[in-house]
């Protein structure tokens, strides 16, 4: 049974496992100070999920907004670097406490994990993660994400939790993600304008929507925009995951916009195996080849990166590393490259035949074999 509207993520049969993305503004208010009796509402939700079989994760901001608070940091706890960081490291004691009680008061056990944008970028560590919450869902637990701002860096976090959620989904192999917004959902131009109308069900995210999402602001609080959640779009739908995105402001969030059918649901795509899945949605890229088009025709056929193709070799790189392909026009897909950029370097828009000499040694089948490559 797939996923067709809004009202299948409260079927279990549909939606066996949601991921449920809580932003700051909705779970602290702009003083620092938890919404405790939104809060209890929304684990209220959890419950009833709970109850109708379904499994949940939970990917939750708020730690530095609640750290910054505790601190008396200005500006959120956001003014430099090591500001979130500080800010982080206290809130996430926080932050855990409340999940804690609110999911305890309705009888359901919390627990906390914290990663880093390597923990779900690097294959080996990605599957370690997706182990643990298979094995906390599978012991009962509401397991509560965040990423660990504690020791992320500008260089490597993923900036926002919208993304973070899609990455989690994949992990977990949920069904659908919903992210709670601060709007009813996606609108085709800013929900400011009175003529702005909800969409309510998106199979493709085409440029259309992505002007409209590029117009809408970010809240206060938190850091993640529309853009960001039509960025988590991309990466769930494909890996065969439905996105939702709902508006979270009110008690009960959950129930309310099911009953309502008031949302905006992203249809998946497509499901692929599981390492394309995390292909695809990496978002920690080492370097860029650019083709020609007639390497874009081969690889959209079905055909392997061959060095004959490359056009130019950028960024550095390693033999395994996750590299983005392009054509003039922008990236069309991600792949495990064979090569290292030095290497890519010497033999790019050269025949196999010529390079054995300029390499020292056989070259390999594809820059890219086709089963490690991911067209976007």
């Amino acid at each position: 049974m797939s996923i067709a509207r809004l009202a299948d993520l409260s079927d279990a049969a549909a939606c066996p496992l949601v991921v449920l993305k809580v932003g700051s503004s909705l779970l602290v208010g702009p003083d620092g100070t938890p919404r405790r009796k939104w809060l209890a509402s929304m684990a209220s939700d959890i419950a009833a999920a709970r109850a109708r079989g379904q499994q949940v994760v939970v990917v939750s901001s708020g730690a530095i907004a609640m750290g910054a608070a505790r601190l008396k940091m200005d500006k959120g706890g956001r003014a430099s670097l090591a500001d979130a960081q500080a800010a982080a490291a206290v809130g996430q004691i926080a932050l855990a406490g409340l999940w804690s009680d609110a999911l305890q008061a309705e009888g359901l056990e919390a627990a906390q994990l914290l990663v880093t944008l390597d923990d779900l970028e690097e294959r080996r560590r990605y599957l370690n993660a997706a182990a643990t919450l298979r094995r906390l869902l599978a012991a009962g637990a509401v397991p509560v994400v965040n990423e660990n701002d504690s020791v992320a860096t500008e260089e490597i976090r993923f900036g926002d939790n919208d993304r973070l959620a899609a990455r989690v989904a994949q992990a977990a192999d949920a069904s659908a993600v919903m992210l709670l917004s601060d709007v009813d959902g996606l609108f085709d131009r800013d929900p400011a304008n009175p003529e702005a109308q909800l969409v309510p069900i998106i199979s493709e995210i085409g440029p259309e929507l992505r002007a409209a999402a590029a117009s809408t602001s970010n809240s206060d609080v938190g850091t993640g925009g529309m853009v960001s959640k039509l960025e988590a779009a991309d990466i769930a739908q494909r890996a065969g995951i439905a996105l939702a995105i709902v508006n979270g402001t009110y008690e009960a969030p959950i129930s309310r916009a099911i009953a309502g059918d008031t949302g905006s649901l992203f249809l998946p795509l497509r499901s692929e195996d599981a390492k394309r899945s995390w292909l695809g949605g990496r978002l920690q890229l080492a370097g860029t080849l650019t083709v020609d088009e007639g390497c874009v025709v081969a690889l959209r056929d079905g055909a392997s990166l061959l060095a004959t193709g490359i056009i130019a070799a950028e960024g550095t790189f390693q033999r395994g590393d996750v590299v983005a392909v392009r054509d003039g026009l922008g990236q069309i897909a991600k792949g495990l490259v064979e090569y290292s950029s030095d290497e890519c370097q010497r033999i790019q828009g050269r025949k196999t035949s010529e390079q054995s000499e300029l390499l020292g040694y056989v070259p390999r089948s594809a820059v890219i074999h086709r089963d490690h490559l991911v067209l976007l």
